[in-house]
């Protein structure tokens, strides 16, 4: 296994070398200078004074052990690790007593008293102004390691204050959610259930066998959107319902019946499948089949002639679905985006099922709609993105519904 130090360790180990080296340089020369040869207390000096330095690479995980080697060599030497090593125990020590008193002794021993003459007075001044240069970088080390805790604790609380706040937004969302889901239920399924029930009836009375069967098929779209309805506002209301939604008895997407009512319409429809087809939740095989009605909605309304290409494929857990016209004679306030919200509101609806939809002129001319939804929980969501050179302004083109 290849081990790489650490910034710390290597920062650690620079600070040692140059001080044990420096010091031990500063002795040799120091002993140069005051005799013509070195003798082995010189040489014993020097390799003291290289040893204290070389225990600061320890700093770090025993703060302790450079403080009580100084301490030791104070007898002989005066360490000029010191002041690094009591610095080390105020930034990376505990501040437990044991550790201050180390200190203290420390820098009472670097002042190293018993070589001071003079009166009793005069002794003590120079030991307590010599000891500062020991105590000093303690305290520095202290202040600064309080100061790193301080700000280590304003940042937890402003992440703490920012995941509840955010934590808030969201349960403000799901009760705005749940709020919508109330109302449309009231509302809208109300009416729509009074319409069924008023289809059954005309279906019941009527004479006509015409009337009969546009009241039957009225009622029938009118449970089908109380269905879907339904379960829309089940989505509004908990991501659990929409969770229990996508594990229902998972439906193949069938589009025939929709591709023949657009053939009967007098629009030509190409339908084409790629891959094996996969098995989806019913709330996105339902999206699918949306997008691709909305797209032909948006053929007959605004590109009457056009030919239309109906693409469905199967690939990653994906279920991609594309349809694309010639173009047609497309009028200039679809190609401006100009008109209701149809393509709007069903990317919102391609959204809650955690997929993709884009909408925008295709590089033949006309105009094309994708989307890519999951079909699998391992699927993930859809990541498709827009065709090279499409602008976001493509991607919001507003058509009418």
């Amino acid at each position: 296994m290849n081990w790489k130090p650490s910034r710390a360790v290597l920062a650690d180990t620079a600070l040692a070398v140059t001080v044990g080296g420096l010091s031990a340089a500063a002795t040799l020369n120091q002993a140069l200078a005051q005799q013509a040869s070195l003798s082995w207390s010189a040489w014993a000096a020097a390799a003291a004074q290289l040893a204290a330095g070389l225990a600061l690479i320890l700093r770090r995980r025993a703060p302790v052990l450079p403080v009580l080697l100084c301490m030791a060599l104070c007898a002989f030497i005066t360490p000029s690790a010191v002041p690094f090593a009591t610095y080390a125990v105020g930034v990376h020590g505990r501040g437990r007593p044991r550790e201050w008193a180390a200190v203290l002794l420390l820098s009472g021993l670097f002042a190293r008293p018993w070589n001071i003459s003079g009166p009793v007075p005069e002794v003590l001044l120079n030991t307590a102004s010599i000891s500062l240069v020991g105590i000093a970088p303690a305290l520095l080390g202290m202040w600064l390691a309080s100061r790193r805790r301080l700000l280590q604790a304003l940042a937890e609380r402003a992440e703490r204050a920012e995941r509840e706040q955010r934590l808030m937004a969201e349960q403000a969302r799901s009760e705005e959610r749940a709020r919508l889901a109330g109302e449309m239920h009231d509302v809208v399924t109300h009416r729509v259930s009074l319409m069924v029930l008023r289809a059954g009836a005309l279906r019941t009375i009527a004479r006509d066998e015409v009337v009969r069967e546009a009241a039957e098929e009225l009622r029938q779209v009118g449970c089908q959107a109380l269905e879907e309805l339904r379960e829309l506002v089940g989505v509004l209301r908990s991501e659990e319902t929409f969770g229990s939604a996508r594990t229902a008895e998972p439906v193949v997407l069938d589009l025939t019946g929709l591709v023949e009512e657009s053939r009967a319409a007098g629009v030509e429809v190409d339908l084409a499948t790629e891959g094996e087809p996969v098995p989806a939740p019913p709330v996105v095989g339902r999206t699918a089949y949306r997008v691709v009605q909305e797209a032909l909605t948006n053929v007959h309304k605004h590109a009457p002639g056009a030919r239309v290409t109906v693409r469905v494929g199967y690939a990653g857990g994906l279920l991609h679905v594309c349809v694309r016209d010639t173009g047609g004679a497309r009028g200039a306030a679809m190609v401006a985006g100009e008109g209701g919200t149809g393509l709007s509101g069903l990317r919102q609806r391609v959204q809650l099922v955690h997929g993709s939809l884009w909408a925008g002129p295709s590089e033949e001319g006309g105009f094309e709609v994708r989307a890519s939804l999951p079909v699998a929980p391992g699927g993930g969501a859809a990541r498709e993105r827009a065709a090279p050179g499409s602008t976001e302004a493509a991607d919001g083109v507003r058509v009418s519904p």
